[in-house]
C-alpha cells in the first residue's frame, strides 16, 4: 500500500444528510471501491427520477443485483418490490427512457469527470469500458508512472489546472482513508464514501469535507 505523508491540512468534516452539498470544478474518482461498487452515478440518479416520474415511486436499485442484467431489467425488479405490475411497467416504458436520458444529459453538466487509481492506466480504463463508464470521464490519473497515491492525486490536479486553469477547484470521491490523506496533501477537497472495506466511523475519523454511505447519499453532495 502507498505510504502517505502523516501531515495533511485537517478541515471539519461532516456526514450525509448534515453536509452542504460540495462545489468544485473537476471531480476526480476512484475506480476500485468507489465508481465499480457504486456503478454509473449519472445513471443512478436518472434511474431514480424515472421510477418517481412515470410510476410514481420513490425507491432506489439500492440493494438489487446488477451484475449481467440491463437497465431495463434492474428498473423493473426495483419497482415491482413497490407493487408495479408487469403490465403496469410495460406501458411506460417508453416515457420512462425518455426521463432517463433527460436526466443523464443534465447531470453534472459543465463539470470535468476524471478519474484518479492506482491502477495501471489501460486495465482502469478497461474496467470502466467494461462497466459502461467510459464516457462520462476526460482524463485519468493512474499509478503507471506515480508509485505514490499523492503523487496520482497531484497529477490530476495537474491536469485539471491545464484543462480548466490555474484556479479550478477539485475534489475527490474516494472510499479509503488513504484517499482522504491523499486529497487533504493536495490541498483538494475530499468526500469519502464507505462502498469499500472501511465504514463510516473510520472514514470520519481522517475529517473529509462530506463522507457517505451510498450512491444515492453521494449524489447529493456534488454540485
Amino acid at each position: 500500500m502507498p505510504q502517505l505523508c502523516p501531515t495533511s491540512p485537517i478541515r471539519p468534516s461532516v456526514a450525509m444528510t448534515q453536509a452542504p452539498a460540495i462545489q468544485a470544478d473537476a471531480y476526480f474518482f476512484d475506480i476500485d471501491g468507489t465508481l465499480l461498487v457504486t456503478r454509473d452515478l449519472v445513471q443512478w440518479n436518472a434511474l431514480h427520477q424515472a421510477m418517481l416520474e412515470v410510476f410514481g415511486v420513490d425507491t432506489t436499485i439500492e440493494g438489487l443485483p446488477y451484475h449481467g442484467k440491463t437497465d431495463v431489467a434492474i428498473l423493473r425488479a426495483a419497482v415491482a418490490r413497490c407493487g408495479v405490475t408487469p403490465s403496469i411497467f410495460d406501458a411506460g416504458i417508453e416515457q420512462m427512457l425518455a426521463v432517463v436520458r433527460r436526466e443523464a444529459q443534465l447531470s453534472l453538466r459543465n463539470k470535468l469527470l476524471g478519474v484518479a487509481s492506482g491502477n495501471l492506466e489501460a486495465v482502469g480504463w478497461s474496467k470502466l469500458t467494461s462497466a459502461g463508464l467510459r464516457k462520462f470521464f476526460a482524463m485519468g490519473s493512474f499509478g503507471d508512472a506515480c508509485e505514490l497515491r499523492t503523487a496520482i492525486f497531484d497529477n490530476a490536479v495537474a491536469m485539471a489546472r491545464k484543462l480548466i486553469g490555474s484556479g479550478c477547484t477539485v475534489c475527490f470521491i474516494g472510499d479509503t482513508p488513504d484517499d482522504i490523506l491523499a486529497a487533504r496533501y493536495v490541498n483538494a477537497k475530499v468526500v469519502a464514501v464507505s462502498t469499500g472495506t472501511f465504514e463510516v466511523p473510520e472514514l470520519l475519523r481522517l475529517n473529509p469535507d462530506a463522507c457517505c454511505r451510498s450512491c444515492a447519499d453521494l449524489l447529493g453532495q456534488l454540485q
